[in-house]
């Protein structure tokens, strides 16, 4: 991917993988646009670390859920150079329990957010992506396929949504010359569980033993969002230490 005066706009910037991916293609010679839904002093410590990096970078106040809000994103982020690769990678999780225990209103949200939300974020990226070729990578989970049960089964299903939705839009922008990937985490260390102990009580589950760090992952979506990804599209890349 070409990086001068490139920018990678990034969803859920402000925080765990979100942050490391905006660091990590900022190491890889990209301005950033850090997208945030309410944390802005997080937003703007992840911006500067960015600029500490060489890159410029902005954070921008975001809801995934509102199509205007989402334009908006992406027009401003125009404003550092050429749009040439997006991460859809806002996420959370308010209702955690047994299916039958939880409130219809936090299914809903947690629905809007992780599916809908990245519909609405992979619509308006087309639109500045087939201008320059560039790359699509939306955030999956590995709860997509482990079902999450007893904890948030309406979660892994929105997930399931994100590798279907990541595979027909590989198929329908090819001709445009975007690439579209999923990537899959698994339980990795970040303030996204209301249950800040989580990875460690889930360690001995996971066929490597230990939680991931954002990190990891960052390093996935980097690859996918570089020229030696040039060949890749519809491809889901699990990174869950073996779940």
């Amino acid at each position: 991917m070409h990086t001068s005066e490139s920018v990678i706009a990034i969803t859920g910037g402000s925080r765990g993988i979100g942050a490391a991916i905006a660091q990590r293609v900022a190491q890889a010679g990209h301005h950033v646009a850090i997208g945030y839904r309410s944390n802005e002093e997080a937003a703007q410590d992840v911006a500067q670390e960015v600029r500490a990096l060489g890159q410029q970078a902005m954070a921008l106040q975001l809801d995934v859920t509102d199509p205007g809000s989402v334009s908006q994103f992406f027009s401003a982020s125009q404003g550092l150079g050429t749009l040439r690769g997006v991460v859809a990678s806002a996420g959370a999780v308010q209702a955690v329990g047994s299916l039958q225990e939880l409130d219809p209103e936090e299914i809903r949200g947690d629905l809007e957010v992780n599916l809908y939300g990245a519909i609405l974020t992979a619509r308006e990226a087309t639109r500045y992506l087939a201008a320059t070729q560039g790359s699509l990578v939306l955030i999956g989970s590995c709860a997509a396929t482990l079902g999450s049960p007893g904890t948030y089964v309406h979660y892994a299903a929105a997930k399931a949504g994100i590798a279907a939705l990541s595979l027909g839009l590989s198929k329908e922008l090819a001709e445009d010359g975007i690439r579209v990937n999923c990537v899959e985490p698994g339980t990795v260390w970040t303030d996204f569980h209301k249950d800040p102990q989580r990875p460690a009580k889930v360690a001995a589950s996971i066929p490597l033993g230990r939680p991931g760090v954002p990190e990891e992952i960052a390093g996935a979506v980097a690859w996918l969002l570089s020229e030696d990804a040039s060949y890749t599209t519809g491809a889901t890349l699990r990174v869950a230490g073996g779940l």
